[in-house]
């Protein structure tokens, strides 16, 4: 599951209590998915594109996101060149997740104090100072440990780019277009995640070196800042709460209360930390499917094809009535894909296992995201998405670790099928353990209209 990406990541009518909590059967789920709930002419799929602000919000955000897709995948081949060592992938993961993990609670709070504009901005010329030593760090050649050292510098940046981005849509757009900016948003991030891979790829393969992927990648992320200075977002309430404990954690707190956003990222990070196959795609196209690495930027983007299609049925349809039981299914349907990954030693087979798996991953995407904004008050956003960045980013990036340890000691296949195989015992753990996630209705419109 994605979040590059990341993405990431990020109102409303009342809705009543028998919409939110009326239980429904696994068939009535699927169906949802399937068949759109509200006449056609209720909903306009363009919605978010009649905003000026979002047309520059999504042009900033495609470019920065395409360059830190090739990143990814340059970083991963660059390493794997150097080294023939699966775990110094998972390695990679590591250094991206650690500032996440130890700034993400003062980050959120830094957030919601502050200008979102400018915070958005000034992550991603962090980005491109960071990316841009990363490019002269390895047209020289320097040590791996140079490498891993500004991956962890730029995971810095990355503590803020997520949240900052998220907390700044609903700002952008009117609130009852807000479900499908979310939803075009992530069809904005799956098409980069498409095209990043594929001309990383096709440079690497051109060039040899990793380092001009790199130098790119800065210069988007410094073509987002520049629009990110142009979006006119509407005024908002901020956190005027000094410093403390209780202010910094308050995110934490509200999450504890609201069980089905609990539940929503539970099933993302453990998806994730379990099911994840990217970290593994530079072994799966070198020695599995014997191909270069033009082949390795095609399996890097064929999750974020199916993705794309997925988010354009999406913007085209209401939002589900019941979320719930879609979001239970659509992380159990990941799963299975990845085991038909890691099984499969055809590349149409494993291109079509991964496009599934990206499809079905953006509906869960699109829920949680609406989810985590809708049902969160404004003043809080910036640290409750901050704790979902924790997740994303950390599933991400550990789950590449765990992926890279469990192939080094068993090999790629076993990592990718008993990941896969643990994804589907965590959407059961879920579904027991938080019952209000599977008796989830209409997640556009927060609980009693407010």
């Amino acid at each position: 599951m994605t979040s590059s990406g990341q993405p990431t990541s990020s109102s409303p009518r009342s809705v009543s209590p028998e919409d939110v909590s009326a239980p429904v059967e696994h068939e009535d789920a699927l169906a949802e998915i399937a068949e759109p709930t509200l006449p056609e002419d209720r909903h306009d799929p363009y919605a978010a594109f009649r905003s000026p602000n979002y047309r520059l919000f999504a042009a900033g955000f495609f470019i920065s996101s395409t360059g830190l897709q090739m990143l990814g995948l340059a970083v991963g081949w660059e390493m794997y060149e150097r080294t023939d060592d699966p775990l110094m992938l998972g390695w990679i993961g590591v250094a991206r997740a650690l500032p996440v993990l130890a700034l993400a609670l003062p980050a959120g709070h830094l957030i919601d104090t502050f200008d979102r504009r400018k915070v958005l901005a000034l992550t991603q010329v962090a980005f491109a100072i960071m990316i841009g030593a990363l490019a002269i760090a390895s047209h020289l050649k320097a040590p791996v440990w140079i490498t891993y050292l500004l991956l962890t510098l730029s995971g810095c940046a990355r503590v803020f780019n997520g949240p900052s981005r998220a907390t700044l849509l609903p700002l952008i757009v009117p609130p009852s277009d807000f479900h499908n900016a979310t939803t075009w948003n992530s069809g904005v991030f799956q098409l980069s995640a498409v095209g990043g891979p594929i001309l990383a790829g096709y440079m690497l393969a051109h060039w040899g070196k990793a380092w001009p992927v790199y130098a790119v990648t800065a210069a988007a992320c410094l073509a987002f800042a520049f629009l990110a200075m142009r979006l006119r977002p509407r005024e908002s309430p901020r956190n005027t709460q000094p410093w403390s404990w209780a202010s910094i954690t308050a995110g934490t707190s509200h999450l504890w209360r609201e069980k089905t956003i609990l539940a929503a990222i539970a099933l993302d990070l453990f998806a994730v930390l379990l099911g994840g196959a990217t970290a593994l795609l530079p072994i799966f196209a070198r020695d599995i499917l014997k191909a270069d690495p033009s082949v390795l930027g095609y399996l890097r983007a064929a999750p974020f094809v199916g993705a794309f299609l997925m988010a354009l049925y999406l913007a085209h349809r209401p939002p589900f009535r019941r979320a719930g039981p879609a979001l239970l299914w659509s992380v159990a349907a990941f799963g299975a894909a990845m085991i038909v990954f890691g099984l499969s030693t055809s590349l149409w087979l494993s291109l079509a296992a991964l496009l599934v798996s990206g499809a079905v991953d953006n509906i869960s995407v699109v829920i949680r995201h609406v989810l985590v904004q809708v049902r969160t008050p404004e003043h809080l956003r910036g640290r409750v998405s901050s704790v979902n960045s924790v997740f994303i980013e950390s599933s991400n990036e550990l789950g590449a670790f765990e992926s890279g340890v469990v192939a080094r000691l068993f090999g790629p296949v076993v990592s990718v099928v008993s990941g896969g195989i643990g994804t589907l015992l965590v959407v059961a753990g879920v579904a027991k353990a938080i019952p209000a996630i599977r008796k989830l209705g209409r997640i556009d419109e927060p609980p009693g209209g407010v």
